[in-house]
Protein backbone atom coordinates (compact mmCIF):
# COMPACT_ATOMS: atom_id res chain seq x y z
CA UNK A 1 0.00 0.00 0.00
CA UNK A 2 1.14 3.58 -1.06
CA UNK A 3 -0.02 5.63 1.49
CA UNK A 4 1.07 3.36 4.71
CA UNK A 5 -0.59 6.51 6.84
CA UNK A 6 -4.44 5.33 5.41
CA UNK A 7 -3.92 1.59 5.96
CA UNK A 8 -5.70 -0.35 8.99
CA UNK A 9 -3.69 -4.18 9.89
CA UNK A 10 -5.76 -4.16 12.97
CA UNK A 11 -8.12 -7.22 12.83
CA UNK A 12 -11.34 -5.62 15.16
CA UNK A 13 -10.90 -2.24 13.08
CA UNK A 14 -11.12 -4.01 10.09
CA UNK A 15 -14.44 -5.95 11.51
CA UNK A 16 -15.91 -2.95 12.52
CA UNK A 17 -15.82 -1.19 9.04
CA UNK A 18 -17.12 -4.67 7.19
CA UNK A 19 -19.81 -4.26 9.41
CA UNK A 20 -20.99 -0.66 8.17
CA UNK A 21 -20.58 -2.06 4.55
CA UNK A 22 -23.43 -3.34 2.37
CA UNK A 23 -21.72 -4.20 -0.65
CA UNK A 24 -18.87 -7.09 -1.21
CA UNK A 25 -17.93 -6.86 -4.79
CA UNK A 26 -16.27 -10.34 -5.76
CA UNK A 27 -13.99 -10.44 -8.18
CA UNK A 28 -13.53 -13.37 -9.95
CA UNK A 29 -11.14 -15.14 -13.11
CA UNK A 30 -13.17 -14.75 -15.92
CA UNK A 31 -10.81 -15.84 -19.12
CA UNK A 32 -8.37 -12.47 -20.31
CA UNK A 33 -10.58 -10.28 -17.95
CA UNK A 34 -11.91 -9.85 -14.54
CA UNK A 35 -15.35 -10.45 -13.84
CA UNK A 36 -16.69 -8.13 -10.85
CA UNK A 37 -20.44 -8.24 -9.51
CA UNK A 38 -21.50 -6.49 -6.65
CA UNK A 39 -23.63 -8.70 -3.90
CA UNK A 40 -25.37 -8.29 -0.92
CA UNK A 41 -23.07 -10.41 2.07
CA UNK A 42 -23.26 -11.44 5.27
CA UNK A 43 -20.03 -12.04 8.02
CA UNK A 44 -18.92 -14.17 10.52
CA UNK A 45 -15.82 -14.92 12.50
CA UNK A 46 -14.55 -18.45 12.15
CA UNK A 47 -11.59 -19.75 13.90
CA UNK A 48 -10.48 -16.52 14.05
CA UNK A 49 -11.14 -15.80 10.32
CA UNK A 50 -13.17 -13.31 8.73
CA UNK A 51 -15.60 -15.49 6.84
CA UNK A 52 -18.08 -13.75 3.82
CA UNK A 53 -22.01 -15.47 3.06
CA UNK A 54 -23.77 -14.81 -0.21
CA UNK A 55 -26.69 -16.25 -2.18
CA UNK A 56 -27.38 -16.23 -5.87
CA UNK A 57 -29.42 -17.95 -8.03
CA UNK A 58 -28.25 -21.76 -8.67
CA UNK A 59 -26.66 -21.33 -12.11
CA UNK A 60 -25.33 -18.47 -13.98
CA UNK A 61 -21.88 -16.84 -15.13
CA UNK A 62 -20.94 -16.11 -11.60
CA UNK A 63 -21.74 -19.71 -10.49
CA UNK A 64 -20.01 -21.48 -13.17
CA UNK A 65 -16.61 -19.15 -12.71
CA UNK A 66 -16.14 -19.93 -9.15
CA UNK A 67 -16.42 -23.44 -9.56
CA UNK A 68 -13.94 -23.30 -12.73
CA UNK A 69 -11.73 -21.38 -10.09
CA UNK A 70 -12.80 -20.70 -6.21
CA UNK A 71 -10.34 -17.93 -5.70
CA UNK A 72 -11.88 -14.32 -5.37
CA UNK A 73 -10.88 -11.06 -4.48
CA UNK A 74 -13.39 -8.63 -2.71
CA UNK A 75 -13.67 -5.43 -1.93
CA UNK A 76 -16.06 -3.20 0.16
CA UNK A 77 -16.60 0.66 0.68
CA UNK A 78 -18.58 2.89 3.07
CA UNK A 79 -18.30 6.11 5.17
CA UNK A 80 -18.14 8.30 1.27
CA UNK A 81 -17.52 12.06 2.30
CA UNK A 82 -17.12 14.86 0.06
CA UNK A 83 -14.20 17.28 1.41
CA UNK A 84 -13.63 20.47 -0.22
CA UNK A 85 -10.73 22.73 0.45
CA UNK A 86 -12.15 25.93 -0.52
CA UNK A 87 -8.99 28.66 0.40
CA UNK A 88 -6.75 26.41 -2.58
CA UNK A 89 -10.15 25.40 -4.44
CA UNK A 90 -9.02 21.89 -4.02
CA UNK A 91 -11.51 18.37 -3.16
CA UNK A 92 -11.06 15.27 -1.87
CA UNK A 93 -12.98 12.59 -0.59
CA UNK A 94 -13.07 10.62 2.73
CA UNK A 95 -14.26 6.62 3.01
CA UNK A 96 -13.62 3.66 4.68
CA UNK A 97 -12.72 0.55 2.24
CA UNK A 98 -11.66 -3.39 2.76
CA UNK A 99 -9.66 -5.44 0.36
CA UNK A 100 -8.69 -9.47 0.53
CA UNK A 101 -8.53 -12.47 -0.82
CA UNK A 102 -10.55 -15.94 -0.33
CA UNK A 103 -11.69 -19.18 -1.53
CA UNK A 104 -15.40 -19.56 -2.09
CA UNK A 105 -17.10 -22.75 -0.68
CA UNK A 106 -20.64 -23.84 -1.50
CA UNK A 107 -22.75 -24.31 1.25
CA UNK A 108 -24.58 -27.55 1.44
CA UNK A 109 -28.41 -27.73 1.55
CA UNK A 110 -28.37 -28.46 5.37
CA UNK A 111 -26.49 -25.34 5.92
CA UNK A 112 -27.98 -23.10 4.25
CA UNK A 113 -30.52 -21.72 6.34
CA UNK A 114 -27.85 -20.85 9.24
CA UNK A 115 -25.26 -18.99 6.25
CA UNK A 116 -28.42 -17.21 5.60
CA UNK A 117 -29.31 -16.03 9.03
CA UNK A 118 -25.59 -14.78 8.95
CA UNK A 119 -26.26 -12.79 5.14
CA UNK A 120 -29.72 -11.54 7.13
CA UNK A 121 -27.59 -10.32 10.42
CA UNK A 122 -25.82 -7.49 8.06
CA UNK A 123 -29.00 -5.81 7.25
CA UNK A 124 -32.00 -6.74 10.17
CA UNK A 125 -31.10 -9.36 12.67
CA UNK A 126 -30.38 -13.08 12.77
CA UNK A 127 -33.73 -14.04 13.86
CA UNK A 128 -35.44 -12.20 10.99
CA UNK A 129 -37.95 -14.97 9.46
CA UNK A 130 -38.05 -15.22 6.19
CA UNK A 131 -39.33 -18.46 3.41
CA UNK A 132 -37.72 -21.20 3.73
CA UNK A 133 -39.05 -22.94 0.35
CA UNK A 134 -36.91 -20.24 -1.33
CA UNK A 135 -33.55 -22.20 -0.21
CA UNK A 136 -34.51 -24.57 -3.29
CA UNK A 137 -33.50 -22.18 -5.63
CA UNK A 138 -31.02 -20.39 -4.07
CA UNK A 139 -27.10 -21.09 -4.17
CA UNK A 140 -25.15 -19.98 -0.69
CA UNK A 141 -21.56 -19.73 -0.83
CA UNK A 142 -18.97 -18.51 1.95
CA UNK A 143 -15.78 -16.44 1.08
CA UNK A 144 -13.07 -17.61 3.55
CA UNK A 145 -10.89 -14.69 3.80
CA UNK A 146 -6.95 -15.73 3.61
CA UNK A 147 -5.75 -12.08 3.91
CA UNK A 148 -7.18 -7.93 4.23
CA UNK A 149 -6.31 -4.98 4.30
CA UNK A 150 -8.64 -1.63 5.41
CA UNK A 151 -7.79 2.06 4.31
CA UNK A 152 -9.17 4.71 5.62
CA UNK A 153 -9.48 8.71 4.29
CA UNK A 154 -10.39 10.91 7.00
CA UNK A 155 -8.84 13.71 7.40
CA UNK A 156 -11.14 16.65 7.84
CA UNK A 157 -9.62 19.80 9.91
CA UNK A 158 -12.49 22.16 11.10
CA UNK A 159 -10.91 25.59 9.75
CA UNK A 160 -8.88 23.52 6.75
CA UNK A 161 -11.87 22.14 4.91
CA UNK A 162 -15.68 22.02 4.87
CA UNK A 163 -17.03 18.88 5.07
CA UNK A 164 -20.03 18.73 3.25
CA UNK A 165 -22.97 15.97 4.07
CA UNK A 166 -22.26 12.41 2.98
CA UNK A 167 -22.91 11.45 -0.79
CA UNK A 168 -25.47 9.12 0.20
CA UNK A 169 -27.65 10.56 2.15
Amino acid sequence: MRRKDREITDFNEIIEIVKKCDVCRLALKDDDLPYIIPLNFGMNIENNQLVLYFHGALEGKKIELMKQDPRATFEMDCNHQFILYEERMSCTMGYESVIGHGTIEFIEADKKYEALKILMRQYHSEDFQFNTNMMKSTSVFKLTVSDMTGKRRNNYHPGKAKKLPPLDQ
